[in-house]
């Protein structure tokens, strides 16, 4: 597996068989088995793949965030190596942003006004703007997002589409631990009684979708029952519960199975923000 850290070695990587499909992964690096998931399958569309580490200062809305993201590189990359990556590009701030540490402005078609994007000011810009930076760089064929960032997902897909970068977006299905909870760099931050109650958060989901009478219970309703639920355990405090259009991410007054919608939900757990999302239909 080649280590990139240049420009200078990027673009003679890509000039080796560039006739070869390109696989790309972004990353912040403490990667789990989520993450190897991601780059499994871009190993099996793509011809060769790489795989980006870099913890992105503009998308953090808290110093504190950022000071305590993980740091894991070592392990890292012994972890792409054993599942046979190709190569691991590890850039600095200055190749990603050389004019400085700033975000550039985009048209996300109101994916960015609810959820995430209403708490987090300046994230999806910080998200898109490195995104972005990466694909003139990288020139994939592909790159693969995980749909536990779901509002995520559907953001990239709008700023390509509207862009027009010629590198198509491939959906990850969300990879959960074996209690439910989906994979997270932030989960190991849990104290063992708060990952305890964390596993809650895919149990009352699920159960109460399971559960779900659309004839007589209104989306309201749904959310603030599954709020009422998550409050209850001990560790977690609710940010937020939305039934939302899978398409349009706007939260919907009344359901109709004609449009695919899911639940969304954001918690606090101790001092650890995680969030998870699951299809109603």
């Amino acid at each position: 597996m080649e280590h990139i850290r240049s420009i200078e070695e990027l673009a003679h990587w890509k000039s080796k068989e560039r006739e070869k499909k390109t696989g790309f992964v972004p990353t912040m690096g403490a990667l789990h088995v989520g993450h190897l998931s991601l780059v499994r399958l871009s190993q099996s569309i793509s011809d060769r793949t790489l795989v980006s580490i870099y913890v992105n200062p503009t998308q953090f809305n808290k110093a504190e965030d950022l000071a305590a993201y993980p740091d894991t590189l070592e392990a890292d990359l012994r972890a792409l190596e054993a599942l046979g990556c190709d190569a691991v590009f590890l850039p600095s701030a200055q190749m990603l942003y050389p004019d400085g540490l700033k975000s550039r402005r985009f048209d996300f078609n109101q994916l960015d006004h609810s959820m995430e994007g209403a708490g987090r000011p300046g994230h999806f810009e910080g998200m898109a703007t490195v995104v972005t930076r990466f694909f003139e760089l990288i020139e994939p064929d592909f790159a693969v997002f995980g749909e536990k960032d779901y509002q995520q997902l559907s953001i990239i897909k709008q700023v390509v589409t509207k862009e027009g970068w010629p590198v198509e977006i491939v959906p990850a299905g969300i990879f959960r631990e074996a209690d439910g909870l989906a994979m997270s760099s932030r989960n190991m931050r849990l104290l063992p009684d708060e990952r305890e109650d964390a596993a809650q958060i895919f149990a009352i989901l699920s159960t109460r979708i399971s559960r779900l009478n659309l004839q007589e219970t209104s989306p309201k309703a749904f959310a603030n029952q599954c709020t009422e639920a998550l409050n209850a355990v001990p560790s977690i405090q609710v940010d937020y519960v939305s039934c939302c259009d899978a398409a349009t991410l706007q939260q919907v007054d009344e359901f109709n199975t004609a449009r695919s919608t899911r639940v969304f939900a954001a918690v606090q757990c101790g001092k650890v923000r995680l969030i998870d999302n699951l299809p109603l239909f």
